[in-house]
Parts: structure tokens; sequence; C-alpha cells
């Protein structure tokens, strides 16, 4: 039922090995004559520690030809084909199964054909929030995840090191999301007053709510004022989505790196009391304060997977303060 969906924020909690991982685990992939065109490659992955990089195309996975597993994962009750639909199912296939290796067979970019392992790899797990300066003066913080309040004081503790910093980088490259009650406190270090952020409805049997307003208040000893830039990857996801919406609906960030996951919603819990399923769906789709789906959120600076993106975030800073010189 969770598949004719095709939403990856619409997932079982409690999914066991052998089971499809969700989409977007380490490849991103857009279909291509039948086959898995690689567009992302996310940093530090099994994926990437193969060599597999943007312009690939993935023919095969387990053995089995990638439109073959994407086939067995489509919705049934579509009326119509759906381009999104397809894309999906691709990115479960690539995704391979919970708790297993894979192997994909790949065309490479630069010719040829090959067969990869991409072994399990446990990630070392790293501080939620770490920052430094970087050699143009500009503070660098990056925030790995928005689930903890800890977060919040240990972003305090950076932006009070970086006061005098003629510019701000924030990174949520690899932050899967968390909770708006932490993401919110941090932006309003960059206000002196209340301002909008984003905008919500909320699913109700077949209709939307009517929209409403989410509104950020201003925090802390000092409101930092210079130039901010927010980057972002495919793995940007959910309330590391809101985050840099957010940042830029508040006018004070601009976004740059590639789109992010396009997790469009709020999320509520919810527990099937007959057979103790624990999932969770999709509840309150969110905009920005323009009424723009976050789903359909693009960075104000776009910049290839293959680039640099902290580096294109440095020379948007650049040019911030030359503008306003």
């Amino acid at each position: 039922m969770l598949g004719e969906l095709y939403d990856a924020h619409a997932h079982r909690g409690d999914a066991a090995d052998g089971t499809a991982r969700l989409p977007y685990h380490d490849l991103w992939v857009e279909p291509a004559a039948g086959n898995a065109l690689v567009t992302s490659v996310r940093d530090g992955s099994a994926a990437a520690d193969a060599g597999i990089v943007a312009r690939d195309t993935i023919i095969g996975v387990d053995g089995i030809p990638a439109a073959a597993r994407a086939a067995a994962s489509m919705p049934r009750c579509l009326s119509h084909p759906d381009p999104a639909a397809t894309a999906f199912t691709l990115n479960i296939a690539v995704a391979g199964r919970r708790g297993q290796p894979r192997r994909i067979t790949l065309r490479s970019a630069k010719g040829g054909k090959r067969a990869v392992f991409l072994p399990l790899k446990i990630t070392p797990r790293l501080p939620d929030v770490e920052s430094r300066l970087l050699q143009d003066g500009y503070g660098y913080i990056v925030i790995r995840s928005f689930s903890d309040q800890a977060v919040v004081d240990a972003f305090d503790a950076a932006l009070l090191r970086f006061r005098e910093a003629p510019g701000l980088i924030i990174d949520v490259r690899q932050n899967g999301g968390g909770d708006t009650a932490v993401a919110r406190p941090i932006m309003g270090r960059f206000i002196a007053k209340e301002k909008p952020y984003a905008r919500m409805r909320r699913r109700d049997g077949d209709h939307l709510s009517q929209l409403w307003t989410e509104i950020v208040d201003p925090r802390g000893p000092f409101t930092y004022t210079a130039p901010v830039v927010v980057i972002t990857t495919r793995w940007s996801a959910s309330m590391a989505e809101g985050f840099p919406m957010g940042m830029r609906g508040i006018g004070r960030a601009s976004i740059v790196g590639t789109p992010m996951m396009r997790l469009g919603a709020g999320v509520f819990p919810l527990h099937l009391d007959r057979t103790g399923i624990q999932l969770q769906y999709s509840a309150e789709p969110v905009y920005d304060v323009h009424d723009r789906a976050r789903s359909l959120l693009e960075p104000d600076v776009l910049v290839s997977p293959t680039d640099d993106a902290l580096a294109a975030g440095i020379r948007t800073l650049d040019m911030k303060r030359k503008a306003s010189s």
C-alpha cells in the first residue's frame, strides 16, 4: 500500500533485513533508455568507495536488470504512466536490500562495462555540529541533524566564535532532517524581528486544510547580520530542506548546491493496532513563503554534483560582500 504513494517519506519504521531499502540510499538515478543513469553519489558511501560516479549507467543489480527490479516495485493502481513513479522505483531498485551487500553492473561514463561489489558499510558516527574558520575569514558550520535539542546549543557556541566573521556558510549536505523545534531556533539567530518562514496544510481525508503560516521568533544574545549561505546536496532531506528554504524565506541566506531530496511534507507516525506495524506518512505538505511546494525547491546557485559546493559557497559570499560594499 505504501508503494502506491511512491514517497520516500512514507515508509515502515520496523522494516526487516531483506526488505527493500528506502530509495536514495547512496545513489540518485534517473531513467535512461530502460536503465538507471547515475546523477549523484553520496559522499563516503560504499558506492563512492567503489568508484561509481555521475553519468555512469546502472544496468543490473544482483544479476537482475535494473528495469526488471524497478517494475516489481511499480504502483499497481496508476490510471496512467507517471514518470515520477518510474524514477522512484528505479531508485528503489539500485538501493538494494536492507542488511545485504549489492553487486552492481554498470556501463562507465568513460566507456566499458564493469561489475562492482558494494559491501555493507557502517558509517562512523560524526558529531551533529562541527565548525571551523575558513581561510577567507568566513565561518563554516556543519549541521548533520536537526533531531536533538543539543544541536541548538552547539550551534550557538559555534556562532559565538564567528560573531565578527564577514560571512557564514552552513552545511546541511549530509543532514537527514529532524524536528522543526530544533531548526527554528537556529533560524532565529539571524533576524531581529518575527518573520514568516514557511506555510503548511494538513491532509484531511480527500482534501487539504487551509494554509497556515509558520513563524520564526528572534533569539539569542545577538543577531548575526553578515551574509549567509546554506549548502545542500541530494541527501539534504526533510527538515534539512525546510531549513534552507526557511533561511531564504526570512531573507537571510542563499542556497548553494544541488537540488535536495524533495521530501515535501511533515510526517506523522501511524500504528496499525491489529498487525503492530509501525509506519509514517506525509501528513502536512510544506510550502515556502510564496506558496511554492517545498518538494520543488531549487538552489539559488546550482552546483553540479561533481563540483565543489563549498568553493561555490565561498564565491557566493564574496559576491554578496562586494555587492553590499
